[in-house]
């Protein structure tokens, strides 16, 4: 590990195509692992009615919203098909088994 980056937990805690969240003063932050073992961090709120993202369905590299099906890109926050809209992101990276975050975005959202 480096300096630049924080333990956020192990990979091992979030089930395949499921999520947990991180707590911070600022809100939650929604923590995704993919089929394929990719992890991608989420503002866990939607913008359309703040839905939930974390109780959301993983598919592929996205997420479904519970509330209402909009769905976002893991990778850039974006809602796709005719939605608009997105969600702010956070760099995450996975290191022997456990969960980065990017220490400079973290701080940013513990603000």
């Amino acid at each position: 590990m480096t300096d630049d980056w924080i333990d956020i937990g192990s990979l091992d805690a979030i089930p395949r195509r499921g999520a947990r969240c991180v707590s911070t003063p600022e809100g939650k932050i929604a923590v995704f692992r993919t089929h394929q073992d990719q992890v991608f961090a989420l503002e866990n709120r939607c913008p359309h009615k703040q839905g939930p993202l974390s109780e959301g369905i993983v598919h592929g590299a996205s997420v479904t919203c519970p509330l209402h099906n909009w769905v976002f890109d893991l990778a850039t926050g974006e809602a796709m098909g005719a939605d608009e809209g997105r969600v702010r992101t956070y760099g995450v990276r996975v290191q022997d088994g456990r969960i980065l975050m990017a220490l400079q975005q973290a701080m940013v959202a513990a603000q």
